[in-house]
C-alpha cells in the first residue's frame, strides 16, 4: 500500500498518454504519437464530487479510461485507497454518454445484470436492485424494457446500474450530453441527491460549465492539448444551489475568462451569460 492521506481516495500522480501512429495532419510529433494528457497530479477525496471541463479533444474522457483501468498509461501513477490501478476493477465504474443498456431486458435486469457474478442470494440481488431502482425514481417502470423509456429515464437506469455494485468511485463521461435541457436539469438534481445520499465519489466530466459550477465540489480546468491542468476552483456553495446566486455566477465568469485563454470558445458564452457581475472571482484553488 502507497502512503496517502487518510481522506484522499483517488490521487493522480504525474500521469501522460500519448496514442501512437495517430494520421492527423499537424496533430502528431515526428514518431506519429499524439500527446494528450502531460505530468497531471491533483488528489481526490473520499465522498468528492469533481467536475471536468476543457477544450475539446484535450483529454478529459481519456483520463477518466485511465482512472478506470480501460487503457493504459505511458507514465505516472493512478493510486485508488492507497493501490496503484493497472486495470478495471469493481472499486471503479464508468458511466457513458451513450446508457449501453441490454434493450432485451427490463428496467430491473439491466440493474441486477452485474450482481449476477456476486455470491448473493436471488433475494438478496432482489433487495438490492429495488433499493437502488427507487433511488433512481423508476420503480413504476422496473418491468419496463428499454425501448419503452426515454433517454433519461435510460440514463437514470445507466446511473442505477453503476451504483448497484457499490463502487468507491462513480466516473461519468458527459453522461447528460445528449439530453435536452429540461430532462438535464432534472438528472442533474437527481445525481446531486444520490451523491448527497450515497456519499460516493464522483469524477464526472462536462462541456458545460454551468452544469460543472453548479454540481461540483471542485471544478478542474484543463488546457488545450498536450493536458495540463491550468486552474481549480472551489465551488464552496450550500446545495441546493442556483444560477442566479451571484457568488456562482463569479465563479462561471473566472472558468469561462480562463477557458477561453485555451482556445475553448466552443463553450457557448451563451452558457454564463445571464446576470455575470463585471469583477472577476477570486480563483480559491490555483493549480
Amino acid at each position: 500500500m502507497l502512503g496517502q492521506n487518510s481522506d484522499v481516495i483517488l490521487r493522480i500522480e504525474s500521469l501522460s498518454k500519448s496514442f501512437s501512429n495517430y494520421k492527423s495532419a499537424g496533430a502528431e510529433d515526428s514518431q506519429g504519437k499524439l500527446q494528450v494528457i502531460k505530468g497531471i497530479s491533483f488528489d481526490v477525496k473520499d465522498g468528492e464530487f469533481i467536475t471536468i471541463i476543457g477544450p475539446s479533444g484535450c483529454g478529459k474522457s481519456t483520463l477518466l479510461s485511465l482512472i478506470a483501468g480501460l487503457d493504459k498509461y505511458d507514465s505516472g501513477q493512478v493510486i485508488v485507497n492507497g493501490h496503484r490501478v493497472s486495470s478495471s476493477g469493481p472499486d471503479i465504474i464508468m458511466i457513458f454518454q451513450e446508457d449501453a443498456l441490454f434493450p432485451w431486458l427490463t428496467v430491473e435486469q439491466n440493474v441486477e445484470f452485474g450482481l449476477k457474478r456476486q455470491d448473493l442470494s436471488k433475494k438478496e440481488r432482489e433487495e438490492i436492485v429495488s433499493q437502488y431502482i427507487e433511488m433512481v425514481d423508476l420503480t413504476a417502470f422496473s418491468k419496463s424494457y428499454i425501448h419503452q423509456l426515454s433517454g433519461g429515464m435510460k440514463q437514470r437506469v445507466a446511473i442505477a446500474r453503476g451504483l448497484v455494485l457499490n463502487p468507491r468511485i462513480l466516473l461519468m463521461d458527459e453522461p447528460f450530453g445528449a439530453l435536452d435541457t429540461r430532462t438535464r436539469e432534472g438528472l442533474q438534481n437527481e445525481i446531486k441527491k444520490i451523491h448527497e445520499k450515497t456519499k460516493k465519489t464522483i469524477l464526472f466530466v462536462t462541456h458545460d460549465i454551468r452544469e460543472a459550477a453548479y454540481l461540483g465540489d471542485r471544478v478542474i480546468l484543463f488546457t488545450r492539448r498536450p493536458s495540463t491542468i491550468k486552474q481549480q476552483y472551489l465551488i464552496d456553495l450550500p446545495w441546493p444551489r442556483s444560477f442566479e446566486d451571484p457568488a456562482l455566477q463569479k465563479i462561471l465568469e473566472s472558468i469561462l475568462r480562463d477557458l477561453k485563454e485555451e482556445g475553448g470558445e466552443d463553450y457557448g458564452e451563451s452558457e454564463t451569460r445571464t446576470n455575470i457581475p463585471k469583477e472577476r472571482s477570486k480563483l480559491l484553488l490555483p493549480a
